[in-house]
């Protein structure tokens, strides 16, 4: 999953960057308002965050554009201004949520998991395909009861299938959203990751969940 941060306190986005990517999110990182706007109205992303103070254009004119654009990806508002007035306006603006600083990194990541839930079938929390299931919280995969090892990769590209399934996913989309990286240096990687994903899910299973779509990509869905 591909989330886009614009913060600029350096210290902080990048403490917010590092722990996202230790689980498994793909994450760009601004800290100027304009640069945000332009990489958000640009870019596909399933989670933006953004702080109300920002250099250039604040968070809330971000946001402001961004909903008037139609943008409709999911927005987390970070910042140390705690006064309800302020949580209100952002709210009004189109945020999904509010976070104060200083904030846990757990609640953090909570609440990225909870944005993430909306608009899925996932209510319980859990991501669940046929007999597949993914715990987002404890990373826990399962098929028909038994407990599946994924690599940190195979982790998000199986997110990544399951929040999304039942659509066509093209090599790029899978690159930008799981490596955050162009097609063009990733297709032979995102094909053998999808190879790994097939033996770990499907080997051996006579309902078979990834499926090739020739000529425009892979999907997860019921056989």
């Amino acid at each position: 999953m591909r989330v886009l941060v614009v913060e600029d306190e350096t210290k902080v986005g990048s403490f917010i960057k590092r722990a996202l990517e230790e689980e498994s999110y793909a994450v760009d990182l601004c800290e100027d308002g304009a640069q945000g706007l332009d990489m958000a109205l640009s870019g596909s992303y399933d989670l933006i965050m953004i702080d109300l103070m920002l250099p250039s254009l604040p968070g809330l004119e971000v946001l402001t554009r961004l909903r008037k654009e139609k943008i409709q990806t999911p927005v987390l508002i970070l910042t140390a201004q705690s006064k309800v007035d302020q949580r209100v306006k952002g709210l009004d603006a189109g945020a999904d949520d509010y976070l104060t600083k200083p904030f846990a990194i757990d609640e953090l990541l909570a609440r990225v998991r909870a944005l993430l839930r909306r608009g899925t079938a996932e209510s319980s929390g859990t991501l669940q395909i046929d007999d597949l299931l993914l715990n987002p919280a404890t990373r826990e995969v399962t098929r028909g009861g038994q407990r599946i090892d994924l690599t940190v990769k195979e982790y998000a590209l199986l997110e990544y299938f399951m929040r999304h399934a039942g659509r066509v996913l093209t090599r790029p989309m899978i690159s930008d959203h799981v490596w955050n990286q162009d097609f063009d240096t990733f297709t032979n990687v995102i094909d053998v990751y999808v190879n790994y994903l097939r033996n770990k899910i499907d080997r051996g299973r006579a309902r078979k969940l990834i499926h090739t779509i020739r000529g425009s990509g892979y999907m997860l869905k019921v056989d």
